[in-house]
């Protein structure tokens, strides 16, 4: 198994990787404009072939111009490894590899993210693993009507 930062080439085995495990999917140029505007952020997890298993797609949220208080941070997008090769700890290595970018490279105070309610496995994760906390909940924040936590996690600079 590798994990390295993903490439432009990776979107369209990242993207499948979505359709596959998740309802929240994107155009390609969404994939396509996250990759090309915050580079060193996401990665994908391979497989010997080369096949993309899993992979993060974050960003960078940047205060506005007009707010004094507001802090660079980044935001998960997505996240998803394939049935197969879950519980080896890849989406803890990609999760981590991530948080370790926005801190050294654009120097993020926090990560945040939004999780389904129902989705157990990954708030264990994002929560147990990983030191996130719920920020608060946002009702009816998926296309199904579910709500989501709003998760956050103080990145060490």
């Amino acid at each position: 198994m590798n994990i390295r930062l993903a490439k432009v080439e990776d979107l369209m085995g990242m993207q499948a990787c979505n359709l596959q495990n998740l309802p929240e999917n994107y155009m390609m140029k969404f994939w396509m404009y996250h990759l090309m505007t915050w580079p060193q952020i996401s990665f994908v997890a391979e497989d010997h072939t080369g096949r993309i298993v899993g992979y993060v797609l974050a960003k960078i949220d940047d205060p506005s111009e007009d707010s004094t208080n507001e802090e660079t941070h980044g935001h998960v997008n997505s996240i998803s490894v394939l049935r197969s090769y879950r519980r080896l700890g890849l989406a803890k290595k990609l999760m981590l590899l991530s948080q370790e970018a926005m801190a050294s490279i654009y120097k993020a105070s926090y990560v945040s993210l939004h999780v389904r309610k129902s989705n157990k496995a990954a708030i264990a994760l994002y929560r147990d693993t990983l030191g996130f906390e719920v920020a608060k909940v946002e009702v009816k924040y998926y296309g199904d009507g579910e709500d989501a936590l709003s998760m956050r996690l103080d990145l060490k600079n």
